[in-house]
């Protein structure tokens, strides 16, 4: 009875429990839905707004697989990036994601999606590919970085209406807010470029966008004219401002400025309330933010080689913005690499758009190469244009091109040829793969030095042969070795048929303070950072032979011919405007000089065409000596340098004055010695 007793209250105790725990686990599913329902408790998470950004920068043409394109390969692992069709296939697989859960997704581009690749030498032709694969792949917004107005704003006004402008800012809106255009202009009366837009998503967020091009990226514009800008931090300011008070409760700035200088990191300390910076310009591939204050600045390299995910959360209670990536595992960049398919639609229109480039080679080579694709030569190495600021083989490879081939296609006796590392776009990488090892294409040469436009209206910079005194050679070393101490790598010259010492710490004597302006020693000096120069004088390649270079000395009157691009040689004479002692008087065959608006009568014509610049370097590679394979094969002269620029020390210049001065107060301070030591010995 007892134990009949007990066991009636151990039930009861274990009902009563069971019952609790019930309750216990009742409240607890309820409020973990509650956590989870929008009107939860955690108010700062439950009514963020999502939103993810994709986004690129300095797509520069790159419209197939790259680096190099003899090694892509549609079912094979392989080392190629880029390309639009693979971008397509990324995209649409991301979109595909976040419909799911309907979210917004805007693509964006941080600018210079022209310019290098052979893909944009159909611009000057009247074809817009490249904004017209942008708008199909469905980006919503550019903007307009130097390299777009490489042809100049008459061609880039064109280029806008051939791909639909003003009607297409429906499908991808144009930006370029700090853009100065005269009333007058195509650009500007067309409505070709807006200044900003507010979109608003389909989760209701007002996102607000504007687009710049930076400070640097403006001094690197080669025929902007007469388009000029306003100052960038100002115009951002003007127009957050604006944004903000249309209701833009996100701003995003397209800025092709970049990071490598701190134009975007001081962009965002010095303009409050941009969110976002979609940088450009510097080709830098951040994997992970920049965040200055409450900014977030990002940029994905370039020549697609990936594409930019940066996954938000706002909260417009707080305003509060926060980056999702890391908390969900997904990378800020992805590699468009292999593991990409191609877009069927997207590469169909590539295929379009290579029929006509095509036809474009076949007829500026004269039929020699007919594909951008063809085979050009074998290289068992890579050919750089690295380190920055001195000699490299690619540059000696350029300039020998310019030098070499002219001479033959001209019958002139060409002594120098000059190029500038801001043209030369990257180092020759033959092929990897099996199927294209040690290969290089036509896309893989002419995309490292396809820039420009001649006055024939067709894509590349022609070839221009000048004749200077060799006293003035000398003063063009000085140049050089002044615009790449001044301004960098992009102003680093490389020279074929001279080699030349000098000391780099002496182009500059010191910096001027309060106006940072620095202050050239041959400002001053006679002499400036050059020490020696010779001239080769043997035929063919430049070789290592100390009895074929004589010396290339001050006041020589002899004259030379120099071949370099129309664009050098366009600033060449600027110098001398500042500089009187760097002046150079570009003349003729005869010695007569030729006036600024003439320069184009020193074009070089074969066959009736302009010689580009990116022909010759075509030419030198097919004109190397035929192996085993049946191709040209890349001499081994141009796998390391070649001893033609070389930095030396020597006693900088700042302290002659110094010593002299020294030497000034130790001889007055021995005179007065002397003196006080000649009256004890008189007394």
């Amino acid at each position: 009875m007892t134990q009949g007793l007990n066991l009636t209250k151990g039930k009861g105790k274990r009902t009563f429990f069971e019952a609790t725990l019930k309750i216990i686990l009742i409240t607890f599913a309820a409020f973990a839905l509650l956590m989870c329902s929008p009107q939860g408790i955690n108010t700062a998470f439950a009514e963020e707004l999502y939103l993810t950004i994709l986004h690129t920068n300095d797509e520069h043409g790159s419209v197939i697989p790259h680096s190099p394109t003899v090694d892509y390969h549609p079912t094979k692992e392989n080392p190629t990036l880029g390309g639009y069709a693979r971008l397509a296939a990324a995209v649409k697989q991301i979109r595909a994601e976040k419909s799911s859960t309907s979210e917004p997704v805007l693509l964006l581009s941080g600018g210079d999606y022209i310019g290098g690749s052979p893909y944009s030498w159909l611009i000057p032709r009247g074809y817009a590919m490249e904004l017209t694969i942008k708008q199909l792949l469905g980006y919503d917004a550019v903007t307009i970085g130097n390299h777009e107005y490489d042809y100049g704003p008459d061609i880039l006004a064109h280029y806008l209406i051939e791909a639909g402008y003003p009607e297409a800012h429906a499908i991808t809106i144009v930006l370029a807010s700090n853009a100065i255009v005269p009333t007058n202009h195509l650009l500007a009366t067309e409505g070709l470029f807006r200044e900003s837009v507010i979109m608003t998503l389909d989760n209701g967020l007002r996102v607000g966008l504007f687009g710049l091009i930076g400070e640097q990226a403006v001094s690197y514009t080669t025929a902007n004219e007469p388009v000029t800008f306003a100052d960038q931090q100002e115009t951002a300011a003007r127009l957050v401002e604006d944004l903000r008070n249309q209701g833009a409760q996100l701003v995003i700035a397209l800025s092709h400025s970049g990071v490598e200088n701190g134009e975007d990191q001081q962009l965002a300390m010095t303009v409050p309330g941009i969110d976002v910076i979609i940088s450009g310009h510097c080709h830098t591939a951040l994997h992970a933010p920049i965040i200055e204050g409450s900014t977030y600045i990002v940029q994905t390299g370039e020549l697609l080689s990936n594409l930019g995910r940066l996954d938000l959360a706002y909260n417009p209670e707080t305003g509060e913005l926060r980056a999702r990536n890391e908390e969900n595992g997904i990378p800020y960049l992805i590699p468009l690499d292999y593991n990409l398919p191609l877009d069927p639609e997207i590469d169909a229109v590539i295929e379009e758009y290579t029929v006509l480039l095509n036809e474009l080679i076949t007829e500026k080579t004269g039929g020699r190469f007919t594909s951008v694709l063809d085979r050009v030569a074998l290289a068992a190495f890579e050919i750089p244009n690295t380190p920055q600021l001195q000699e490299t083989p690619f540059g000696n490879f350029v300039t020998d091109a310019m030098r070499l081939v002219t001479a033959e296609k001209t019958g002139r006796e060409i002594d120098f040829a000059l190029q500038a590392n801001g043209s030369i776009r990257g180092s020759i990488n033959p092929g990897t793969m099996p199927h294209a090892f040690g290969q290089i294409s036509v896309y893989d040469l002419a995309e490292l030095i396809g820039l420009g436009i001649g006055p024939d209206g067709d894509a590349g910079y022609p070839i221009v042969a000048v004749y200077l005194t060799g006293e003035e050679m000398r003063r063009a070393l000085e140049v050089a070795a002044l615009l790449s101490e001044m301004y960098g790598d992009t102003y680093f010259l490389q020279f074929s048929g001279l080699r030349y010492n000098y000391n780099p710490g002496n182009a500059v004597l010191f910096t001027i303070p309060f106006i940072d302006q620095p202050l050239p020693s041959t400002m001053i000096f006679p002499s400036g950072a050059v020490i020696s120069a010779e001239r080769y004088s043997g035929g063919g390649r430049q070789v290592d032979d100390d009895s074929l270079y004589v010396p290339l000395e001050r006041g020589d009157e002899e004259l030379y011919c120099l071949v370099t691009d129309t664009y050098i040689l366009s600033f060449l004479p600027m110098v001398g405007e500042m500089m009187p002692q760097l002046d150079l008087v570009l003349k003729d065959s005869e010695g007569n000089p030729v006036a600024d608006d003439q320069l184009d009568s020193l074009i070089v014509y074969t066959d009736g065409q302009e010689l580009k610049v990116w022909a010759t370097i075509l030419e030198y590679a097919a004109s190397q000596k035929v192996g085993n394979s049946g191709l040209p094969e890349i001499d081994e002269y141009y796998a390391a340098t070649a001893g033609r620029i070389n930095q030396v020390w020597s006693i900088p210049l700042v302290t002659w004055p110094l010593l002299i001065l020294l030497a000034i107060i130790a001889l007055i301070v021995f005179l007065v010695l002397r003196r006080r030591k000649l009256k004890k010995t008189a007394v």
